[in-house]
């Protein structure tokens, strides 16, 4: 019985007496005890906070739970705990001792109903009140599905909390939800059980020492980094987490949640903000880091589909199958493997690329985060000749390497052409390495190398942490989501992309490998065909369609040909335009369609003539120009800040004058009409780009407009059926002055209005787009396989 190990162990003078007990007890209930994170880490964890605590003023009891019934549950436990092992530097004859205590002092409880809870807070109570301990509080570890965490709170609420005056701290585990909803979900729920002090989201990762030392180090460091921590120095930050293991018998897991869901929203993510984040005043104010974190979440610039690239190991597929039960043509399309590019628009950090990366089934196992520093140096002498501390042209970097790989250990690594930096000689030695290991292709003499003084497992740190009530390494409510609300919207855009699969391990050779692109990732290297495994048509399949829509010339192809091909089109008309008048007045529409157009633009034709184009907006949403629903700032994103067009030749709508949006008495409509008839000979495009919407809209032209669909107004007001409601809109009979109209559909979405506007004739006020139809110029549309056929 616990109360007997309790008495032997306070005997044996590992825990202070009763009465010398100013500081309580501490019940520690782990739930999920015989699970495979409690097996791995947790009793390790909670051991070695015995050895650190035993003897610091509180005496403890260890309750390990699951739905185990109690004979099995007790077994399974004990076989786990009898394996615990002891620090090197422990020595053997008190570790044999505190270990044999730890095992006394643990019990196996079957916690199932309400009727288990109510028994093991009798039990604690009871306990304390034989001993004569006062509580000091309880410790609720849940290593347990979060689709369980609800009822398990309130169970512990209604029925175990600890009395007044003692504290309760519950852990919790990821994943927290799978999306911004279900986190918020969750979220409401947990805070109808407990407060968010009473919470800690443990992040393991937030344990690792070379992760948990970069806020120190850049505090410590001020003095060097405060010149050359900012885009004026800084090339480019690399954060990697690299695993040889697949997911073999955890697909269950990996089907609902993928790479990026597993490792890059919270993992990489926690590092990122560590490296851009603004530095607090007290790094060690829990309060004041998450605000500094929050506020570097709003300056991340949002993620689209062309900000990843998605692998998946070929075996992953059949593993899937067999474990789950699915049927032989099932096809995943859930990564195993990604790299995101990532930018943030604050001051400090405008145009540098952040690459967070990690996967399964790769070539080594290993963790880093990586600065790399611009080197602007050359140097004419040999490099043999010259000293690595005083070379300007070699490597400049700052590397917390996290563990594994050639070091094997947790580590901070700085180019000795940096500085030498300032690390606690509590916690950090000097470390000597042998001199044949290289990182980065750098030998090791090129860095100084700090190693911890002793290497601790990352659930030992944040189990410690928790027993001393400090949050500062724990994912709060808010920190939560931030981060989903950053890659919600990716994880939506991705969702049923199929990743190019790879091999796995060394076989990967060159094909993961990816560049940067006009803002964006892409692969490097073209998938191999033997990989492929989708039966269904691929582009080189099918000849572009080049036929009649509407008596009008119809393109079509797949997606990503017919883009390509949108795109040729338009330079095209752009250069014979310039030849024959000296300037290209092109208008473009909003929406997400041309969102791929104006990446491919940017990417691929650095012939067009951009220094001789006027853009204009066909339609804009009544939002500043700075809100990323304005098709301005989708624009400017995706095209303007990649090519160059004259600034004078940018003519965004005026949608917001006089601190106001959209309000008639502005003129902004009569303005932007104005604006066009000075500059646009007869108020004529050159051509213009339209979409077309599920309701048969264009522009923003709605059905059953009261403006816009005709009359001598060439710029106009109108409503849109969804948020924000408010538009501005170049008039129809305005299009239709344009020399060429191309329109552009494209996806699933659209095949049923598509297939709709092919039989209709003119009736714009019920299908605006049935409306197009240039007086004296072309109209040319452009759809793709999936919107024409369905």
């Amino acid at each position: 019985m616990l109360r007997t190990a309790v008495c032997a162990v306070l005997f044996l003078g590992a825990l202070p007496s009763p009465a010398a007990t100013s500081q309580g007890h501490v019940s520690v209930i782990l739930l999920g005890a015989t699970g495979d994170l409690a097996r791995k880490y947790l009793w390790q964890g909670l051991f070695q906070l015995y050895l650190d605590h035993a003897s610091g003023g509180h005496s403890f009891t260890f309750h390990g739970a699951a739905l185990t019934a109690p004979e099995r549950g007790q077994r399974l436990m004990f076989d786990v705990l009898k394996k615990l092992s002891c620090p090197p530097d422990e020595p053997p004859d008190r570790c044999a001792v505190l270990k044999d205590q730890f095992l006394r002092l643990s019990q196996y409880h079957q916690l199932n109903t309400a009727e288990n809870y109510t028994a093991l807070n009798t039990e604690i109570e009871m306990l304390l009140r034989q001993e004569g301990l006062k509580e000091a509080g309880r410790i609720f570890y849940f290593s347990v599905p979060p689709f369980a965490y609800t009822d398990i709170a309130r169970h512990i609420n209604s029925s175990c909390r600890p009395p007044p005056g003692a504290w309760l701290r519950v852990v919790l585990e990821k994943p927290f939800g799978h999306d911004l909803e279900s986190a918020r979900e969750l979220a409401a729920e947990l805070a109808g059980f407990f407060r968010e002090e009473e919470m800690y989201r443990v992040d393991h990762y937030l344990g690792k020492q070379a992760i948990a030392h970069i806020l120190p180090f850049r505090d410590q460091n001020r003095q060097f980094l405060d010149p050359i921590w900012n885009r004026h120095h800084v090339e480019r930050v690399e954060i990697v987490l690299k695993e040889t293991v697949d997911a073999k018998g955890r697909t269950s897991f990996y089907e609902q949640y993928g790479v990026i869901r597993d490792v890059l929203q919270n993992h990489l993510t926690e590092a990122l903000l560590f490296l851009t984040m603004e530095l607090p005043g007290n790094v060690s104010s829990a309060g004041e880091v998450l605000q500094r974190k929050l506020q570097g979440f709003q300056s991340l610039r949002g993620l689209g589909k062309g900000s990843a690239v998605l692998g998946q190991y070929a075996a992953y597929g059949g593993q899937v199958r067999e474990e789950l039960q699915r049927a032989q043509g099932y096809v995943s399309t859930t990564p195993t493997f990604a790299g995101v590019l990532i930018h943030s628009d604050s001051l400090r950090w405008e145009g540098v690329p952040f690459l967070l990366t990690s996967g399964k089934a790769l070539d080594e196992r290993v963790g880093y985060v990586r600065v790399l520093f611009k080197n602007r140096a050359y140097c004419p002498q040999s490099g043999t000749l010259r000293d690595a501390g005083s070379s300007q042209c070699k490597a400049k970097q700052i590397i917390f390497y996290i563990g594994h790989g050639a070091l094997n250990t947790p580590a901070v690594l700085v180019s000795r052409n940096l500085f030498k930096p300032v690390m606690p000689a509590s916690s950090w030695k000097e470390a000597a390495f042998q001199p044949e290991l290289h990182v980065f292709g750098q030998p090791l003499s090129d860095y100084y190398v700090y190693s911890p003084m002793r290497e601790r497992d990352a659930y030992s740190v944040l189990i410690s942490s928790i027993y001393h009530g400090r949050k500062d390494f724990f994912i709060t409510t808010e920190n939560l989501l931030a981060s989903w609300e950053f890659w919600t919207p990716l994880l939506d855009s991705i969702s049923h992309q199929s990743p190019r699969l790879y091999p796995g391990g060394v076989e990967n050779q060159h094909l993961l490998d990816f560049e940067m692109v006009g803002g964006e990732l892409a692969f490097a290297l073209a998938e191999p065909i033997e990989l492929l495994q989708p039966k269904a048509p691929t582009p080189s399949d099918y000849k572009t369609i080049q036929a009649k829509y509407r008596q009008s010339p119809l393109v079509s192809a797949w997606a990503e040909e017919l883009v390509s091909q949108l795109a040729s089109d338009m330079e095209r008309a752009a250069s014979s335009a310039v030849a024959r008048a000296g300037h290209f007045h092109l208008a473009l529409s909003g929406g997400s369609s041309p969102v791929v157009l104006f990446q491919q633009l940017a990417r691929h034709h650095y012939a067009f003539p951009w220094r001789y184009t006027h853009i204009w907006l066909v339609d804009e949403r009544c939002v500043p120009l700075a809100d990323p629903e304005s098709n301005f700032f989708s624009l400017h994103d995706h095209l303007l800040q990649s090519v160059r067009v004259p600034y004078f030749n940018i003519h965004p709508m005026p949608v917001h004058l006089n601190q106001r949006l959209c309000v008639e008495e502005d003129r902004g409509t009569e303005l932007y009409a104005k604006e066009i008839a000075a500059l646009v000979a007869n108020a004529s495009f050159d051509l213009v780009l339209l979409g077309m919407g599920a309701d048969g809209h264009t522009a923003s032209l709605f059905p059953h407009s009261e403006n816009g669909l005709e009359g001598a107004q060439t710029v106009v007001l109108t409503e849109s059926p969804v948020k924000p409601h408010q538009r501005m809109s170049l008039s129809l009979p305005l299009i239709n002055r344009a020399r060429k109209v191309f329109v552009l559909v494209l996806g699933k979405g659209k095949h049923n209005i598509t297939s709709l506007i092919s039989r209709v004739g003119h009736e714009p006020r019920k299908w605006p787009i049935s409306g197009v139809s240039p007086s004296s110029g072309r109209l040319v549309w452009y759809v793709d396989y999936e919107a024409l056929l369905g």
